[in-house]
């Protein structure tokens, strides 16, 4: 799968990989290390939370590998349609409120921060449309009517 990236997020992905390998490894033995002073494996707590936390952090190195082995970079583009990495102003034609998102790959969407992915309902409603176009999204509560307002 093609992960859409900025050189800006390799470069925040890379740095995260370097710390994981390095210190991440590093302080995980230590970790594992001093939980095996505690004694008996089998009855141990805190080595098996030091393993399942090694784990994970194994699963995140993977992770992080994986996303740079198949990214593809794009730029910021100006454009008058939207596209990866503008921000969208759209109105809800039915309640008139507005609502700005940050269109992104998958890897950095948060909803919470009002950041969607291409690949979201929205998202890929809102991709290659202009300012003053309408675009209909079905969503869970059923289908919204939109306006772009406006693309930077």
């Amino acid at each position: 799968m093609v992960e859409l990236l900025t050189l800006e997020d390799i470069k925040e992905l890379e740095a995260e990989l370097e710390e994981l390998k390095v210190h991440g490894r590093a302080d995980m033995a230590e970790k594992i290390r001093a939980a095996r002073e505690f004694g008996d494996l089998s009855e141990n707590a805190e080595y098996d939370i030091a393993k399942d936390e090694q784990a994970k952090m194994e699963a995140r190195i993977v992770e992080i590998e994986t996303m740079l082995r198949n990214a593809q970079v794009y730029e910021k583009t100006k454009s008058d349609k939207v596209g990866l990495g503008h921000t969208v102003i759209i109105l809800n034609i039915d309640t008139n409120e507005e609502f700005t998102y940050d269109i992104v790959g998958s890897h950095q969407a948060n909803p919470m921060e009002n950041r969607i992915s291409n690949e979201s309902p929205v998202g890929k409603a809102l991709i290659g449309k202009k300012r003053g176009d309408e675009v209909q999204i079905k969503v869970k509560a059923g289908v919204k009517r939109f306006r772009i307002l406006k693309i930077s």
